[in-house]
């Protein structure tokens, strides 16, 4: 009969055990994902910049010396990320193949201009800086036109910073919630050894004895949870880098974000165990004997 108790008394055991790491991992891995993304917000947003393209159109005055010369301007250029040379007969060319008809022949002439289609850097794609860049190209006298689209551009900031507001509240939630979650927990952990605490408390243990197992206990604990959780942030980044190489993370190349995710998981997952396992063994050394039932 006592051996069937011992098992029973096992199995809850290692069940509460599992359900304190599973708490830990799930909370752990959900606040460092939504780190990792923080961290690499800048990055994925201007990837989004970096798609809008713009395009500068020469007049017929510019000779092929002058447009060779632009071009090698704008390769070393510090706001530009890309360019490209589009002459007016790959223009024209490519409006043949769009529209299915030769309008070359039925004009008698070519009405398109030698362009540029320049990406710009992410930083660059702000309201302020392009139409900088913008009144710069207007400038030049060999330069017909700049054309982007303005409210792409606006919208695009807009949202990025809708986005990263949202981020920043969700995530303080989750961080609220992870302090409960994982506090409970270990409450109910503890709890099922409230009278092993209050028997050392009779025979003459100080509160600094007693509670120091429990803590090292859930330590172990909390770094089995940021240990899966971590884990589970390098499958996620890896994942993404693999599937989705258009957002540009790089995290193949870049470990670093990553690394200091996984070093303030492994940090949280202690200090948020410990701070609620010396809570909840104080709650339990201070209650009276009478009140453990």
């Amino acid at each position: 009969m006592a051996s069937s108790f011992e098992r029973y008394q096992k199995r809850k055991l290692i069940s509460s055990y599992f359900s304190v790491i599973l708490s830990i991992f799930l909370v752990l891995f959900l606040l460092g994902t939504l780190g990792l993304f923080i961290m690499n917000s800048e990055k994925i947003s201007n990837n989004f910049r970096e798609t809008i393209p713009m395009s500068i159109y020469f007049n017929d005055k510019a000779t092929t010396a002058e447009l060779e010369q632009f071009h090698r301007d704008m390769e070393i250029a510090p706001f530009v990320k890309d360019v490209h040379y589009v002459s007016k007969d790959s223009a024209a060319k490519s409006h043949q193949d769009i529209i299915g008809e030769d309008f070359l022949h039925f004009l008698g002439f070519n009405p398109l201009e030698n362009s540029f289609d320049i990406h710009l850097k992410g930083d660059y794609v702000v309201s302020d800086s392009i139409k900088n860049i913008e009144l710069d190209f207007k400038n030049n006298p060999l330069i017909s036109d700049t054309v982007y689209d303005k409210q792409l551009v606006e919208l695009v900031n807009e949202n990025i910073k809708t986005i990263t507001f949202w981020i920043l509240v969700i995530s303080s939630f989750l961080a609220v919630v992870a302090m409960l979650l994982i506090n409970s927990s270990l409450r109910l952990l503890i709890f099922s050894s409230r009278f092993i605490i209050k028997t050392m408390q009779m025979v003459g243990a100080t509160k600094s004895f007693i509670r120091r197992p429990f803590i090292w206990h859930s330590m172990k604990l909390g770094i089995i949870g940021s240990l899966l959780a971590i884990a589970g942030v390098f499958g996620v980044s890896y994942y993404l880098d693999s599937k989705f190489p258009s957002l540009g993370l790089g995290f193949k190349e870049d470990y670093f974000p990553i690394l200091i995710i996984s070093v303030g998981i492994f940090l949280v997952g202690i200090i948020i165990t410990s701070i609620s396992t010396f809570f909840a063994t104080q709650r339990f050394l201070n209650l009276k004997s009478d009140e453990l039932y």
